[in-house]
């Protein structure tokens, strides 16, 4: 009969680790939840990979130990964690009482001696079928209570790299030695981390030496006559402390707990987990736990996008006005998803077959070039390549956190060198193959034969709403992307119709803070690049540098930026960005306003007062004080941007019908598919309910076709 399961997670050993891995991921509400996040990544790998009957979860205890009295230097050296970290083990709590899964903690013990209490028990059981236990943790301490009936499930470098390790797996780390002596291997090496001293001047190749010949710590001290010498010697001078380290590395397995295992099987009810999940605002996971159910992601998506507005507006972060609009919105945005879109798969697979052609010939350069075969996707390999085999210059270029010279896109793009050029154009191909081109016929609906993305509307601070499953937004306008694009096709007897909002941030900022110079450009109808560019470079022929200056500038691009995407020298960049403000004073004061009404508040907001909370605008360090700044800039701008066009599909409700349905929103683009006949009336309403969604001169424009990709304006 098939073995049960039991998951023990060392908790707290899961949460460091998660919280180390991950950047400081925040809420809306600015409270750091990247630890909980890391451990949800790690217990739902866990769960996939293990598929546990029963799981129980064990945690540390901020009382001393009984390891503490008996050596008061226990763990002495081991900097306090931060309270970011602290605060979110209740948390992590949280996240377990919705799987139902037991927590057990005991003062005076460590969650290691809970769990080999626990495993040693689910062992002891005789009934029928009997148990495996699997240990869940990041420590490599639990691998001494590694036996026949238990195995450890252990994190070795970030989150996804795990191993599972039996007997065998054991052995071959640690030189031949047996689980149950790796009590005694930590008592003669000691262990730097638990501050456990060990032998002095003992390593680890001569405590698996002496454990290979010895078995036990006891017998080694039986046996010292067959010792060399200066070994011996310093076994007889630190026996005390070895055997004082023997306890401390050595795990009750007695502990008076209250488990068993008809508390610890494992049923949950996936609404309540999804939304726990979505009261810290993971919801991409959120999608991804209810992906396998759509019955229960539907139930869900009605019971929360209300639930979680109102939490919004509890918590200030939304006003009377923005959660109305976000109510109205939802059932509109369950319609579009519901509605989805037809995707032809000859399309794509001719598009497999070109890009399969285009990223063989763009390979076949970089070997040329570099004069080697390697894997191009490996960051390591192609930075041995271009730094030390081609020997490109690295000065300006930025390294890894493990010192190696970063071949991200913005360091590759400052390298004025071919090479350079080839591996940005194979990756953008081999991300659009991997990520849309291939992928995309598993996303086709088998009963509608249409794909359906899912839009988070509330999926960012600024309000913009994001898209999964696929992500559409992330299809280029231009390139390959367009070749993708025309496979999206309209039913027999519709077209495709796009409203898109023509410059809707630079409007925005120019009527927001009032620049007499924007708005009179926009009320005019004139181009405001041209004459951003005739303003301050004297040539309105300098379109491209002035639009790259009119968005950047807004959100607070310095010089080195602009330096890096126009080519120009940092000096000249500078001027230019001065030259700017000088021509758009109004625009400046405005922005500088803006960051100083942020430090006071604390927070930034939209014209509809949607807040964003900044709680690094007032810090000391200038990189994150500078982050926030930036922040509090982009959301009167952005966030008001998307509270206008949340406000338009709300008011669409009276175009919508069986003629014109309302397929994606991409940023500022709505895309609907209308009935032919219908697209010259429909196409007027459309654009009278965007224009007029708020009282600012707005412009959009309409294209038609029959396929996503080959759009002609209308």
């Amino acid at each position: 009969m098939e073995r049960k399961k039991l998951l023990i997670i060392d908790s707290n050993a899961v949460i460091h680790r998660a919280y180390h891995a991950l950047p400081p991921l925040k809420t809306s509400k600015g409270e750091i939840v990247n630890a909980v996040y890391g451990f949800c990544l790690i217990f739902f790998k866990a769960l996939k990979d293990i598929e546990p009957d029963f799981v129980v979860a064990c945690f540390d205890m901020a009382e001393p130990t009984f390891r503490h009295k008996e050596f008061k230097q226990y763990k002495a050296k081991r900097q306090k964690a931060p309270d970011e970290l602290y605060n979110q083990i209740k948390e992590v709590k949280e996240v377990l009482k919705a799987f139902n899964v037991p927590v057990f903690e005991r003062s005076g013990f460590e969650a290691d001696d809970l769990i080999a209490t626990i495993a040693k028990r689910a062992i002891q059981r005789q009934v029928v079928p009997k148990v495996e236990n699997i240990i869940l943790t990041g420590d490599m301490d639990a691998l001494q209570l590694v036996n026949p009936q238990t195995k450890v499930y252990a994190m070795r470098k970030g989150l996804k790299d795990v191993v599972l390790f039996n007997e065998e797996k054991v052995k071959e780390k640690y030189g031949g030695l047996e689980p149950y002596q790796l009590t005694d291997y930590r008592a003669l090496r000691g262990d730097p981390s638990d501050n456990i001293p060990g032998v002095s001047g003992i390593g680890q190749k001569t405590a698996i030496d002496l454990l290979n010949d010895f078995k036990t710590l006891e017998d080694i001290y039986k046996k010292m006559e067959k010792i060399r010498p200066s070994v011996s010697e310093k076994l007889r001078k630190y026996k005390e402390q070895a055997f004082i380290s023997q306890k401390l590395a050595e795990l009750n397995d007695n502990v008076d707990i209250d488990f068993s295992l008809k508390k610890a099987e494992f049923s949950y009810d996936e609404i309540k987990v999804a939304n726990v999940l979505k009261s810290f605002e993971f919801n991409a996971l959120v999608d991804k736990f209810l992906q396998k159910s759509s019955s229960q992601k539907e139930m869900f998506m009605k019971q929360t996008i209300y639930q979680k507005i109102d939490d919004l507006e509890k918590q200030g972060v939304f006003s009377d006005k923005v959660a109305g609009m976000e109510k109205d919105l939802a059932p509109v945005v369950q319609k579009m998803e519901k509605n989805g879109i037809k995707l032809s798969l000859k399309c794509l697979e001719n598009i497999s077959k070109d890009l399969n052609k285009e990223i063989k010939r763009i390979e076949k350069k970089i070997y040329q070039k570099s004069k080697k075969n390697f894997n191009i996707n490996s960051p390591r390999q192609l930075s041995e390549i271009l730094f030390e085999k081609l020997n490109i210059p690295t000065q300006g270029l930025k390294k890894t956190p493990g010192g190696a010279v970063s071949t991200g896109a913005r360091e590759l793009k400052k390298i004025k060198r071919p090479i350079a050029k080839l591996v940005l154009d194979y990756r953008e191909l081999f991300k659009l193959k991997t990520g849309f081109v291939d992928s995309l016929p598993k996303m086709i609906n088998p009963k509608t034969s249409r794909i359906h993305p899912h839009f988070h509307q509330l999926g960012t601070e600024t309000g913009r709403m994001s898209c999964s499953d696929p992500n559409l937004q992330n299809i280029p306008k231009k390139g390959m992307g367009i070749k993708i694009r025309k496979c999206f096709r309209a039913e027999k007897g519709f077209s495709f119709l796009s409203a898109d909002y023509s410059q809707m941030e630079l409007r925005v900022a120019a009527f927001v803070s009032e620049d007499e110079k924007m708005m009179k450009t926009f009320r005019e109808g004139k181009d405001i690049h041209e004459m951003t560019a005739q303003r301050v470079f004297g040539d309105k022929k300098k379109r491209d540098l002035a639009k790259t200056l009119n968005f950047g500038v807004l959100y607070g691009m310095g010089p080195v930026s602009f330096a890096e995407r126009t080519g120009l020298g940092k000096k000249e960049a500078k001027e230019f960005i001065e030259k700017y403000f000088q021509e758009f004073q109004t625009l400046r004061r405005y922005t500088e306003r803006i960051k100083q009404k942020a430090k006071k508040q604390g927070f930034s907001e939209t014209k509809m007062g949607r807040k964003r909370f900044l709680p690094e605008i007032n810090s000391k360090d200038q990189r994150l004080r500078a982050q926030a700044e930036r922040m509090a800039v982009n959301l009167p701008l952005q966030g008001y941007s998307a509270d206008i066009i949340k406000l338009a599909m709300t008011k669409m409700t009276s175009v919508l019908d069986k003629n014109c349905k309302m397929l994606l929103q991409i940023h500022d683009e709505l895309l609907f598919e209308v009935k032919e006949g219908k697209v010259k009336e429909k196409a007027e309403k459309i654009k009278k309910i965007m224009e007029k969604a708020v009282d600012i001169p707005l412009e959009v424009e309409l294209k038609r076709g029959k396929s996503w990709g080959t759009m002609k304006a209308i």
